[in-house]
């Protein structure tokens, strides 16, 4: 008997850093997707110590790249920010300036101010949380564009487009709960569609997990008064053979605006 389940969707971040070898990339994305999953939870504690693990796998991955050596993941790196400093200070032979440089700068910076000031500020004030906490999201996601642009496995106008996709998305409105989502924000069941597409851009989402994310009524008029009209305006690619959504470029811009 065929098998006739749906393929699971590509990964696309992971597909976009193909180039970086699997054990580094599992760690750099596992830790940039905890971060900022925990940020727009407003779990500020908890997104710096996944922060700090970011920085250090990136780290590790520099290290390998640039000098053939890292420290073991599961093993302290000595003292971070001297460790950074010995990859800023290599020859400008060994490697690309943003990998030698620019990022182990970048890492200093955030690992910094999520050990030295804090992320959570015990009696502080609530602001001064967040907008910590939003200063390293920023920083990491910068960090993760900067390696799609030097790693990418994809076209110059696809690594493009998914740089822009992961410096601007905000999530805020979404509540992820049991392997579910919950859209926060009111709006027609078009906007809340695009809005869940942009919390899965680096995936997609299957038809029937956007049906049951939006409550609308009717699967079969999910599809024809959701979902096709969207496809239409080239706001979503909407695959009926796969029952599968992926937001455009062109939704990515009408969200931001």
């Amino acid at each position: 008997m065929a098998n006739t389940s749906t393929p699971k969707p590509k990964d696309i971040l992971d597909e976009a850093l193909k180039s970086i070898p699997s054990n580094f990339r599992k760690h750099i994305l596992k830790t940039y997707r905890d971060l900022k999953t925990r940020h727009n939870e407003a779990k500020y504690d908890a997104s710096g110590l996944s922060a700090g693990k970011f920085c250090e796998s990136v780290f590790r991955f520099l290290q390998h790249h640039l000098t053939a050596v890292h420290v073991p993941f599961g093993r302290a790196t000595p003292n971070f920010t001297d460790e950074c400093a010995k990859l800023i200070g290599l020859p400008k032979t060994t490697g690309n300036e943003s990998l030698r440089v620019v990022i182990p700068r970048t890492l200093i910076f955030v690992y910094t101010l999520r050990n030295k000031r804090g992320i959570g500020h015990v009696g502080g004030d609530v602001d001064a949380n967040r907008l910590d906490s939003q200063v390293v999201s920023t920083a990491c996601d910068w960090v993760v564009c900067e390696l799609i642009r030097v790693f990418h496995n994809l076209s110059l106008e696809e690594a493009q487009d998914l740089v822009d996709s992961v410096s601007t998305r905000q999530i805020s409105d979404i509540w992820e709960i049991g392997g579910r989502k919950r859209v926060l924000r009111e709006g027609s069941f078009k906007d809340k569609t695009l809005l869940l597409l942009y919390s899965s851009i680096d995936q997609g989402a299957l038809v029937e997990d956007l049906f049951l994310w939006t409550k609308y009524s009717n699967a079969h008029m999910f599809k024809r008064a959701v979902l096709e009209p969207l496809d239409k305006k080239c706001l979503v690619d909407y695959d009926p053979l796969t029952d599968f959504v992926t937001l455009s470029p062109l939704g990515i811009r009408g969200l931001k605006t």
